[in-house]
Formats: C-alpha cells, structure tokens, sequence
C-alpha cells in the first residue's frame, strides 16, 4: 500500500506515519526499488495499533519501548505484557479521574438548570 493509502484507511496524515516511523512506534516500512514506502497488511495493523493506543493516552516512550522489545521476539513476551498492563492501569486511572469530573460538571450543569429555571419562572411569567 501506498502512504495515501494507508493514510485513507487509518485516518491519519503521511506526517503522522512518518513520525511514527521516525520515533520507532511501528517497524521500519519497506521501500520498494524508487525509494517509496510499500506498507504491508502487517505494517497497517501497527499503525492501527499505535494509534489507538495513542488514543487512549500511552506514553510514546512506552510505545516505543513495546515496539523494541516486540522486534526482540518472545523471549520478551513477559516485559511487553507488563508494559501493556502498567499502561492499562494508568489508562483506568484517568478513565476513573474523567469520570468524576463528568459527575462533577454534571452536577454543576444540574444546578445552572434549576437556577435558569427559577429564573424564568419568576422573570418571564405571563400576566
């Protein structure tokens, strides 16, 4: 696949892919013979991997890390998991923070909607 390619079905801009690349977050792409990116299935589902942890809020350096030690086989299977785990423990506590902010907003968005309509009540009523 070509970079407009695979920047169509992942929704993410040739920049992006190059840093990606760049950074280490997926494995180098093979080039073909005029110097140009070729990605493979395989290459895509790494950006699609990378991306959506860095949707949810992974550390680059993390990333980068897992990568690494993916490249090293399963010898470093136990260490890869424990990244996974340490970043999904991190993941669900700002899932649990975010929540009680909602809550929270919710709350105050309560209280402006009982105010207005108190307000209008005593403000706009009809003779």
């Amino acid at each position: 696949m070509t970079i407009a390619e695979v920047c169509k079905v992942c929704d993410v801009t040739p920049d992006t892919l190059r840093y990606y690349e760049r950074m280490g977050l997926i494995p180098p792409v093979a080039r073909t013979k005029g110097g140009i990116r070729d990605y493979t299935e395989q290459d895509v589902n790494w950006v699609r991997f990378i991306r959506c942890m860095r949707e949810a809020g992974l550390q680059v350096s993390a990333l980068v890390r897992y990568v690494a030690l993916f490249r090293k086989g399963d010898a470093s299977l136990a260490e890869r998991k424990r990244i996974l785990v340490s970043q999904r423990n991190l993941l669900a506590f700002r899932i649990e923070n975010q929540r009680k902010v909602l809550e929270r907003l919710d709350a105050k968005i309560a209280n402006y909607e009982e105010r207005c309509a108190t307000w209008e009540r005593e403000h706009l009523r009809k003779p």
